[in-house]
């Protein structure tokens, strides 16, 4: 096997074989300008939220590094002082933390119910939930506006968390389903002979072997909650409204007061950045895992 492999790289000429050796090189140095690239507006922004009004509107961000003496933090603290923007990153949050959780717990008993449990037209169900994944928010957006408003909860961050977590749900069940249908039947089979309920086989077995899939799961959803615009533009009052239909504000009452827009998008930027970041190992897992058989 040695041979023939000696035999290949032998007739294979001097150019062939060069292009092969710098072939890996050449991938990385690609991937690494590509990566250059891409961080250029964050760095961009970083650093416009870092310098004065005066001076942005003097020159470009790229003059910080002749002349770093214009970085000031003084941005920053005029965006402390601005109580929409505060209140906003607040609502954000709450509205973004209960809806990743909702869908990743509910997504995760229904995804391992469709699963692994029999109940009656457990098959057709399934097929509604996938159906569902085609329905556009859209669509969706003046219906449930008024159901909200007959209800009360138009205006309300509670009524954006239920919007998420309903629009979340059908992809969570689909991809947990897949993922928790690959568990070995005979892992399971033997932790009810040792005498393991449902509650307690998901608990013990099933979420400890789906981490990396609800991990996933998890970032696609808070990302998604967390930079979303249109919904909360439709049902966020001025006491609920994100920071990202805040920032949206001061572009339509203040114009040009860059130096509240610049450090409010960076910091709405890198709070989903870290998260992304900090869960990016398990995030690559779960990707990944549908891959491998």
């Amino acid at each position: 096997m040695t041979t023939s492999a000696g035999t290949v790289r032998a007739k294979q000429s001097p150019a062939a074989r060069i292009v092969e050796k710098l072939g890996g090189g050449l991938v990385r140095a690609f991937l690494v300008v590509v990566g250059l690239f891409w961080l250029v507006p964050t760095i961009g922004l970083l650093i416009s939220s870092l310098r004065s009004p005066e001076d942005i509107g003097a020159s470009g961000w790229w003059k910080v590094f002749t002349e770093p003496s214009q970085l000031t933090v003084d941005s920053y603290e005029k965006l402390l002082e601005n109580g929409d923007i505060t209140d906003s990153i607040l609502n954000t949050a709450l509205i973004t933390v209960p809806a990743t959780v909702l869908v990743v717990v509910i997504g995760s008993l229904a995804g391992y119910a469709f699963a692994w449990m029999e109940f009656p037209g457990r098959d057709w169900w399934f097929l509604g939930v996938v159906g569902l994944l085609v329905v556009p928010v859209q669509v969706a957006l003046i219906p449930i506006a008024e159901l909200f408003g007959e209800v009360g909860l138009f205006g309300s961050i509670l009524g954006v968390i239920l919007f998420h977590v309903g629009f979340g749900l059908p992809f969570a069940v689909f991809l947990l389903r897949n993922f928790f249908a690959e568990i070995p039947r005979e892992l399971l089979e033997a932790a009810r002979l040792d005498g393991a309920g449902e509650l307690r086989l998901f608990v013990r077995v099933v979420m400890p072997l789906g981490g990396p899939a609800i991990a996933s799961l998890g970032i696609f959803q808070f990302l998604w909650v967390w930079n979303d615009m249109l919904v909360a533009l439709v049902f966020t009052d001025a006491g609920s409204q994100p920071i990202t239909v805040a920032l949206q504000t001061q572009v339509r009452q203040f114009g040009n007061n860059i130096d509240v827009l610049a450090p409010g998008a960076f910091l709405s930027m890198v709070i989903p950045l870290a998260v992304f970041f900090a869960f990016q190992r398990q995030f690559v897992s779960g990707v990944m895992a549908g891959a491998v058989k």
